[in-house]
């Protein structure tokens, strides 16, 4: 387990960069890509121990996969084409390869394990298990099917209409993926609109999938062929360096060819509302995705209240918009956001716990917290909790603390941004 040391004192940030490739759409592209006949080659990558995950899964598929840095080249055999794996697929810490490739798994004509390391073995699977088995998947697993590893037999599947109980775009993708092979049309409800990358590579692909309202929905699929991909900037990892930006005084950067799709932009919107200057330059669309460059200046915040509809469109940033309402006037509640005691880590009460350790007003609830504003925080020996975001964000923290903070367990940050702290040291150096 490594550590590392960030020292605070507020050096502003300055300068530009791009992000790596975003994270939800880069697991899509490996495993639509696998589905599609022919070659799809994929450009901005993410390659981190997450998507390296997808891509050993999918390679035990039977898929050939050739990936170098950030490009990949995919020749995919149809949607017949995956191969029963010969031993079990271990999905590492994600949650996105296991609740996907479920949906897929459970359509094929073989028989598969998967699993996954200490913290996703501790993550609920049923929220995507009991909707597959109402397809007619045969599915089984610890307690019952809700924690891995998980075995699948794949077989006939029949489409349902299923309104989700919880907003989760990777229960809604593992429907739609199903519903790829099944008899009849599968339509998902949502209560609250998550992010739509899979809907919005299907299409991209020639597959049909349709929305009215909160309705998706896809029917049995004929083949479709390969394409090329280009991968946006994660919004998610721009956020620790927007937040780091804002709380800096004298910070001036800008972040290139970011996604900027609606339903991921939440974090942006609360910034803005908060009274962070951001500004979004030369707006494009590449294989289906909005995207855009963002200017961020250096703004004093105010406190805000996020709920409801905001939380789904900002649920991985979450723990960087508390440590942005650490220093923000007045008291931010963060609230309707429950989702976040099940992610790789219990982040409510990690982010409480951490900025705790700093100094911060920090509240928790059973659904959110409460984080009352300060000047200043103080260095401190802190946890990662083993979770990327979470190193993340005490990390920006640190920026603004005095003194040094160590981040134990910093090495989590591999899971989706490798050169985060080369990249938030030469921006501020």
């Amino acid at each position: 387990m490594s550590t590392r040391i960030i020292k605070g004192n507020s050096a502003p940030l300055r300068g530009e960069f791009t992000p790596p490739g975003d994270k939800s759409v880069s697991h899509r592209s490996l495993m639509i890509g696998s589905l599609a006949r022919g070659k799809s080659r994929v450009t901005g990558f993410l390659n981190c121990d997450d998507t390296i995950s997808t891509a050993d899964a999918m390679s035990r598929l039977g898929i050939p996969l050739k990936i170098r840095g950030s490009n990949v080249e995919i020749n995919g055999n149809g949607l017949s084409g995956l191969n029963e794996p010969q031993d079990i697929i271990d999905a590492g810490n994600s949650g996105t390869t296991t609740r996907l490739l479920s949906g897929l798994l459970c359509a094929q004509d073989f028989f598969t394990v998967v699993t996954g390391d200490k913290y996703l073995r501790a993550r609920p699977m049923k929220r995507v298990v009991d909707p597959l088995r109402l397809m007619g998947a045969s599915i089984t697993g610890r307690e019952g099917g809700n924690r891995l590893p998980l075995a699948i037999t794949g077989g006939k599947l029949t489409g349902i209409s299923y309104e989700l109980p919880v907003a989760s775009a990777q229960v809604k993708s593992a429907l739609l993926l199903a519903g790829l092979y099944a008899d009849g049309i599968t339509e998902v409800i949502e209560t609250e609109p998550t992010r739509d990358h899979t809907e919005r590579m299907l299409n991209y692909f020639g597959a049909e999938v349709t929305r009215d309202g909160k309705s998706i929905k896809i029917d049995r699929q004929e083949d479709f062929k390969g394409r090329d991909i280009s991968v946006p900037a994660d919004i998610s990892s721009a956020a620790f360096f927007i937040v780091a930006a804002l709380i800096n005084p004298g910070s001036e950067i800008l972040i290139r060819n970011v996604g900027l799709n609606p339903l991921r932009t939440g974090v942006l919107d609360i910034l803005e509302h908060m009274g962070g200057n951001i500004e979004i330059l030369h707006s494009k669309e590449e294989s289906g995705e909005p995207v855009g460059d963002i200017l961020v200046r250096s703004s004093e915040l105010r406190s805000v209240e996020v709920k409801g509809d905001m939380i789904p469109k900002a649920i991985d940033e979450l723990p960087v918009i508390a440590v942005a309402a650490s220093f923000a006037e007045g008291e931010t509640v963060i609230k309707d956001a429950a989702e976040l005691r099940v992610k790789e880590t219990d982040r409510i009460k990690a982010m409480t716990a951490e900025l705790g350790k700093m100094g911060a007003g920090v509240k928790e609830f059973q659904d959110g917290m409460s984080i009352a504003g300060k000047e200043s925080l103080s260095g401190a020996a802190c946890s990662s909790w083993g979770d990327h975001r979470v190193a993340m964000a005490v990390a920006v923290a640190a920026t603004r603390a005095r003194g040094e903070t160590e981040i134990e367990g910093a090495e989590s940050v591999s899971v989706s941004y490798p050169e985060f702290f080369d990249v938030i040291g030469r921006l501020r150096s």
